[in-house]
């Protein structure tokens, strides 16, 4: 007789099994005793998780029944899982992700994810927290960007993108005609993740404090427009170096979800040569500074 294809609910399943298995009584501070297989017992799951042992069984059974969200949230937080396991259980338990878990502020930018912000030459990037906060770059970015950010010594609102959009000059120079596009979207950005964060009084103050500043983000706010990350094609209008169009990508790590970064892909149009000069153009004024020879520069 052949055997029955396996669907998502015997998948499920085993699943669980093989978590509940792998989790000790020790890492949940249960007592060993003495038990015929390793692992959890199905009792001890569904107390910690809060469920009846004879629901959790026929989980284990592969019955095809629906399982709450929250029940799902407390065998993740139960079996120990991880956010790729969490995502694989929503799957075969909804056929859909899990909820989005609001992302740590307390974030740190890895050498491995500056290396990678380096390795891109003349493709300007930056790494930015959920708050929009840059915290880290390479040297295109500041090439492009100029010197309006002073990004090691500003404050933390100094570096943040959303203001810089709307209070930097220099910034809004950089995107003549494209500025309010741009503005809009960015305002869309910070909404969709304020609704995340909506209990944390430092969105409310930052809202609040930049609407006093500038009429035009306040206008742009009370659209209650929404946006997730996009990409699309830029257009920059640089003092020195004239027009410089890009592809503008958005990119979040799968080791810091809690990041993202933002990277403007030169177009083959002679815009990365330009970005390459300017880079150069700084370097040397670095030099000189470092070198104290600015007052025999005529």
């Amino acid at each position: 007789m052949p055997e029955l294809q396996p669907n998502r609910y015997s998948e499920l399943a085993q699943f669980l099994r093989n978590r509940r298995a792998r989790i000790s009584p020790k890492q949940l501070g249960l007592p060993e005793g003495r038990r015929r297989t390793p692992g959890l017992r199905r009792a001890e799951v569904a107390t910690l998780a809060g469920i009846s042992l004879e629901w959790y069984t026929y989980l284990e059974q592969g019955r095809e029944i629906h399982v709450s969200i929250e029940v799902l949230e407390s065998l993740a937080r139960v079996l120990q899982l991880d956010k790729t396991e969490r995502k694989h259980m929503f799957l075969l338990a909804h056929r859909q992700h899990p909820p989005e878990r609001p992302r740590s502020l307390d974030v740190q930018v890895s050498p491995v994810i500056q290396r990678h912000l380096d390795s891109l030459g003349t493709s300007p990037a930056a790494a930015m927290d959920v708050r929009m906060n840059i915290l880290s770059w390479n040297d295109a970015f500041i090439a492009l960007q100029g010197d309006f950010v002073n990004l090691e010594g500003n404050s933390e609102r100094e570096r943040n993108f959303l203001w810089i959009t709307f209070t930097s000059e220099y910034f809004r120079t950089l995107k003549g005609d494209q500025w309010e596009a741009h503005a809009r979207r960015t305002t869309a950005r910070f909404r969709a993740e304020y609704a995340k964060y909506v209990d944390d009084p430092w969105w409310a103050e930052q809202v609040e404090l930049l609407s006093e500043a500038s009429p035009e983000f306040k206008e742009y706010w009370q659209s209650y427009e929404v946006l997730d990350a996009y990409d699309a094609h830029k257009i920059m209008y640089h003092p020195e170096a004239g027009i410089l169009n890009f592809d503008h990508l958005t990119l979040q790590p799968l080791e810091s979800p809690e990041l993202e970064i933002s990277v403007q892909v030169p177009l083959p149009d002679g815009t990365a040569g330009k970005i390459q000069a300017l880079m150069e153009d700084r370097s040397k004024k670095s030099f000189v500074r470092e070198s104290g020879f600015e007052d025999l520069i005529i």
